[in-house]
């Protein structure tokens, strides 16, 4: 029971910081600057460059209709649009509420800037969300729907939503516009990612060698990392060989490279990156989702 209370004041955490971070990218970065985010944000935020309506209350209406399709679309529909409906609620009154506040030129004149700390932010919210089994609404609960009900890949439905958002900001901001936008948003996305996956710490290599016993003891010892073996043919040879697979960290790399070849100089050795390794040895499996 204390795990689960724990876990849930942990998610709780992270959709209460990645909301206030997803403003600051919003309210200090993009919309001062003439930079339109992505999604129903970014929509909103076209929509007060052209009429004055406040940004807080357009991103709320215009998710309405998206919420409520979800809700009749979606399996277990009420529960995820209720905790999306909560996060959707709380950021617009946020962000009618900090933006008068706030210098109308940001923090900064400079639009680059602005674009790249606004997508860095935009995406750690947009992450920070993810990561508590939540979103902001709008085109994720859209993708979610294509995704679930018709097979569409989120990636597709992202990529359309986003295409439109740059074309509709050239329209309204000019093209230069259109351009701050895209690095907007594509900084945005690694940020998520960054986020939700880690930086990449770890490495795994694959190592085909004929003598495997002797290479995974000497990694045993000197590395203290588990071996996974299993026997392989070359089909320009025809013969037999063994391949390893181990995961380490970035900083073993070197000191594996160096076990491998005292071992069997002859080995080949193909060395990958990875974000993360979950186990025996990394880090421990965890859920932060109900």
């Amino acid at each position: 029971m204390l795990a689960q209370i724990r876990a849930a004041g942990l998610r709780y955490a992270l959709i209460a910081v990645g909301i206030c971070v997803g403003v600051i990218s919003l309210t200090v970065f993009l919309q001062p600057l003439d930079i339109a985010p992505a999604g129903v944000a970014g929509a909103s935020t076209l929509l007060n460059e052209l009429f004055d309506t406040p940004i807080g209350f357009m991103i709320f209406l215009l998710n309405i209709p998206i919420q409520l399709l979800g809700y009749v679309m979606l399996p277990n529909g009420a529960r995820v649009i209720l905790r999306s409906a909560v996060i959707i609620l709380l950021f617009s009154v946020l962000v009618d509420n900090l933006a008068p506040h706030l210098p109308e030129t940001g923090l900064s004149e400079d639009r680059m800037l602005n674009a790249l700390f606004g997508g860095i932010t935009g995406g750690i919210g947009v992450g920070l969300v993810y990561r508590a089994g939540a979103t902001f609404g709008g085109t994720s609960t859209l993708a979610l729907i294509l995704q679930r009900r018709f097979g569409f890949p989120m990636s597709t439905t992202f990529l359309c939503t986003d295409t439109l958002i740059i074309a509709a900001a050239g329209l309204v901001y000019g093209w230069e516009g259109a351009l701050y936008a895209a690095v907007a948003l594509f900084t945005a996305g690694l940020a998520t990612d960054y986020v939700l996956e880690g930086p990449s710490v770890i490495r795994t290599a694959m190592i085909i060698t004929d003598k495997p016993e002797e290479i995974a003891q000497r990694v045993f010892a000197s590395l203290q990392r588990g071996v996974t073996s299993w026997t392989i043919r070359g089909e320009y040879t025809g013969s037999e060989r063994t391949m390893l697979y181990v995961t380490v960290a970035r900083s073993q790399v070197r000191d594996l490279k160096d076990e491998v070849s005292r071992a069997d100089p002859k080995a080949f050795i193909v060395i990958g990156a990875g974000h993360a390794a979950y186990g025996s040895g990394f880090r421990r499996i965890r859920s932060l989702r109900a």
